[in-house]
């Protein structure tokens, strides 16, 4: 339908060409719009966490449901909703999604209890998961022309990764000023703007009844991945069912994303094209993204904490202090296409990861006293470092997949972004649990009762130490110090971690993108897919 419009108005005179490339560019506009409120709610709530938690008094595993559940639910469900919107229309999914984002946002504002705010918070991915494919797919079909569409797509890319660095210092802003239930309030004026232009601009999409949609393999995705999550967070306190049937959980989750696999594998029409992780470099520049991701957005969180609660500054003060890892990242962003010709793309990820590290690894020596100087200089490492690596790694995702099967790749990626974010919370935040509970000893004067939920989190202690009476300085101090060996643990998992995967790129990627001089053609596509 569009191409044969757009074919159509070729053929006017030069005046007639304006509205539909306005129009063509308003849709760019709206969309990036909606992408902007789905990133900024991966983050925003880094910083709110301590008035969240002085609010509804969440424990440590209701804490990182709060955080993280967001993004756990949104990775299985881009999959699953982007092929829903291949089948019956993307546009909608993407109004459909509004309302929901929209609904959730206010549940979210207003949440009493801390079960009512994950839910919320769930609800909220799923709006997201319905918009983000669409807003995608979307672009590709207004955009027929190729060099326009270049342009559109960058800045969509520009769009998500600004989203998620302002995530903190929008919420840092709200809090400051308003409270907590203010980085959710916010989005419903907004989505209620925006939901007439969407209805009015954003165009219609085929379906594709040829292509069938495989519900069990949808519930097998989402239900392997939350199950893996709840054991792992499970795991680390053992509060709700207690650490062996923990275990089970979560040996039954990994169980059902086996499932998922193979099932992928004997579909004809699979949710995800398992068979581009065949491709070496393909399964490498996945795995970089992932475990990028993983350390970034998880340290991001541990780090916020550390601003506001150790060294006790406000929460736009704490957003101010993240600043640079934020324009180091933009700056990355930009970089990264320069360096990648340059030095090549082994290099340009492994020497990435290999930054990340690095910047990472100060970290280890602080303790409760102020650092300015060389907080930044690290945060400026970490955000261009990780930003190098992803940005070379999508190059590599993309070039060693065949034109064809562009879309899976892509899928695939995105997928593997938000399933980083939601298991580096997990991880890094059940090793903050299990190390943070039993450094924090027994402070005199202070009620076993309250010493209980003060080990739950170091915002928990903050909130008990004004209930603590003349003890409570003495609690948070302990309390602060137990974080900041929790805060090492997290830093050391992460340095080994983005150590390890710089290696495994020196060993597995070629020097250059496929399809440059000196690299391997791609493999062959699969008769099947």
């Amino acid at each position: 339908m569009i191409m044969v419009s757009v074919g159509s108005v070729t053929v006017r005179a030069a005046g007639a060409l304006r509205e539909p490339r306005v129009s063509r560019w308003s849709v760019l506009v709206l969309l990036c719009f909606s992408l902007l409120l789905i990133a900024v709610d991966a983050t925003v709530l880094h910083i709110a966490v301590p008035a969240l938690t002085a609010a509804l008094e969440p424990s440590s595993v209701q804490l990182l449901w709060i955080i993280d559940v967001y993004s756990l639910v949104v990775a299985p469900l881009l999959v699953t909703f982007g092929t829903l919107g291949d089948r019956y229309g993307r546009r909608p999914f993407v109004l459909g999604g509004y309302v929901v984002f929209g609904l959730a946002s206010l549940a979210a504002a207003f949440a009493a209890t801390p079960l009512a705010l994950i839910v919320s918070r769930a609800f909220l991915g799923v709006g997201g998961a319905m918009i983000m494919p669409a807003t995608l797919s979307i672009i590709r079909q207004v955009f027929t022309d190729r060099r326009e569409r270049a342009v559109a797509l960058g800045v969509w890319s520009a769009v998500a990764a600004a989203g998620a660095a302002v995530g903190p210092l929008i919420g840092g802003v709200l809090v400051e000023h308003l409270w907590w239930g203010a980085v959710f309030l916010i989005n419903v004026p907004l989505l209620l703007v925006a939901l007439p232009f969407a209805v009015r601009i954003l165009p219609a999409s085929p379906g594709r009844a040829d292509h069938p949609w495989d519900a069990l393999s949808a519930a097998l995705s989402t239900l392997g991945i939350l199950s893996v999550a709840f054991g792992l967070k499970e795991a680390g306190s053992g509060h709700t069912l207690g650490r062996g049937p923990a275990l089970v959980v979560l040996v039954a989750g990994a169980a059902l994303l086996a499932w998922f696999v193979l099932r992928q594998r004997r579909l004809a029409f699979p949710l995800l094209d398992i068979g581009l992780f065949g491709q070496r470099g393909f399964a490498t520049g996945v795995g970089c993204v992932v475990l990028a991701v993983f350390a970034l957005v998880g340290l991001e969180l541990m780090l916020a904490q550390y601003l506001q609660l150790v060294l006790g500054l406000s929460p736009l003060e704490a957003a101010v202090r993240m600043l640079p890892l934020m324009v180091a990242a933009i700056a990355g962003g930009l970089a990264a296409a320069h360096v990648l010709g340059r030095i090549g793309l082994r290099a340009t990820v492994g020497g990435g990861l290999a930054l990340t590290a690095l910047s990472l690894a100060p970290v280890l020596t602080w303790g409760t006293e102020q650092h300015p100087v060389m907080l930044a200089a690290c945060f400026a490492g970490i955000g261009f470092g990780v930003e190098v690596a992803l940005l070379a790694a999508s190059d590599t995702i993309m070039a060693s997949a065949p034109e064809s099967r562009a879309g899976g790749a892509a899928a695939i990626e995105e997928t593997a972004y938000e399933l980083g974010a939601g298991l580096g919370i997990a991880v890094l935040g059940t090793i903050t649990t299990i190390v943070y509970a039993p450094s924090l000893g027994t402070v005199p004067g202070v009620p076993s009762g309250l010493m209980a939920q003060a080990r739950e989190s170091l915002a928990a202690a903050a909130h008990v130490a004004g209930k603590a009476g003349a003890a409570g300085d003495a609690l948070l101090a302990a309390a602060r110090a137990a974080f900041v060996t929790a805060l090492h643990s997290t830093v050391v998992v992460s340095v080994a971690l983005l150590a390890l995967t710089a290696l495994a790129v020196a060993l597995l990627l070629p020097r250059h993108p496929a399809g440059e001089p000196g690299t391997e053609p791609p493999a062959p596509e699969r008769a099947d897919a």
